[in-house]
Formats: C-alpha cells, sequence, structure tokens
C-alpha cells in the first residue's frame, strides 16, 4: 500500500514539473524596460500607474517613458484590457481628458523589435513585447500570461530560429 502512494505521489509529481515546463513555453507578455533603469518594484498597480502617466519618475529621478504598441496589435489589446482594466473606447475617453490637462499617451512604436530598440536605448523607458522576442538587451521586469481570447499564432512568426 505504501509503495502504491508513493508511486502515485511520484507521478504526479511528475506531471506537475512537466505542466510547469509547457506553462513556462508558452509566450506570455513581457514587461520590459532598460537593463539599468527605471528603478521600481512592478507589479500590475505600479505598471498600470506608468502607463496612465501617474508616475512620473522612478526613485532615482529618472524620467519614465512608457511605449504602447499600435491600436491594432493584439498585444495592445491583452495589456490595455489585463494591466490598464480599459477597453479601447474608455481608454481613448481617458486621454482625451488627460490631453487637455497637457499629459500626453504613450508613444506608439511599430514593431516589438522597435519597442525592444527604442527600450534598451532609453533609460527610464517601459515597454511589453511577447516574451520570445525579449532578449539580452533589455530587462524583464513582469511576465503576464495572454487571455485565452488571444491567440499565440503569429505573435513570434516572425522571429528567426537561433542559428
Amino acid at each position: 500500500m505504501r509503495r502504491n502512494a508513493a508511486r502515485l505521489l511520484l507521478l504526479l509529481w511528475g506531471l506537475a514539473l512537466g505542466n510547469q515546463a509547457v506553462w513556462a513555453a508558452q509566450v506570455q507578455l513581457a514587461v520590459i524596460s532598460a537593463p539599468t533603469a527605471p528603478r521600481l518594484s512592478f507589479d500590475r498597480d505600479t505598471l498600470r500607474n506608468v502607463y496612465l502617466k501617474r508616475i512620473f519618475i522612478d526613485s532615482d529621478g529618472i524620467k519614465l517613458t512608457p511605449v504602447n504598441l499600435p491600436a491594432d496589435s493584439p498585444l495592445r489589446d491583452a495589456f490595455t484590457k489585463t494591466i490598464l482594466h480599459m477597453s479601447e473606447q474608455p481608454m481613448q475617453d481617458y486621454w482625451d481628458k488627460q490631453y487637455f490637462q497637457g499629459v500626453s499617451p504613450p508613444y506608439v512604436l511599430a514593431s516589438d523589435e522597435a519597442v525592444i530598440t527604442f527600450v534598451a536605448a532609453t533609460p527610464g523607458a517601459v515597454g511589453y513585447v511577447a516574451s520570445c522576442h525579449a532578449d539580452a538587451s533589455i530587462r524583464v521586469v513582469m511576465l503576464v500570461p495572454l487571455p485565452p481570447t488571444i491567440s499565440e499564432t503569429g505573435l513570434c512568426s516572425d522571429r528567426t530560429a537561433a542559428p
């Protein structure tokens, strides 16, 4: 009886490890910053406040520069809904009000590669990309699982295989 219980426990443990490996291999939304800055403790609330421009500088006084992907990007839609808790129209309404108070929305860059290039070269920049695009030039500060409505198909198709 004990031997069967031990085997069952070992089997369940192996299944759990196998599921972790599958989960880790799934594409996620990677929130990125330059390797050295900003100095913030990133959680969803802090990230939301950076993107809504309620937090302007980090603890070292470096200006924070959030960047977005284009409005038609599935990653931007996932980010907006998951982190900012808004859909497209309320987000547009928010920035219309902010604009008249002198606050501009985050810059929009054309692709994951453009976001990585900008963030890597800009202290204080914060962006998000598909996790398969993250490389050594930037620091991943948070991984956010993609909602089930976002298909991973195509998010990483433009990446060439490493030699």
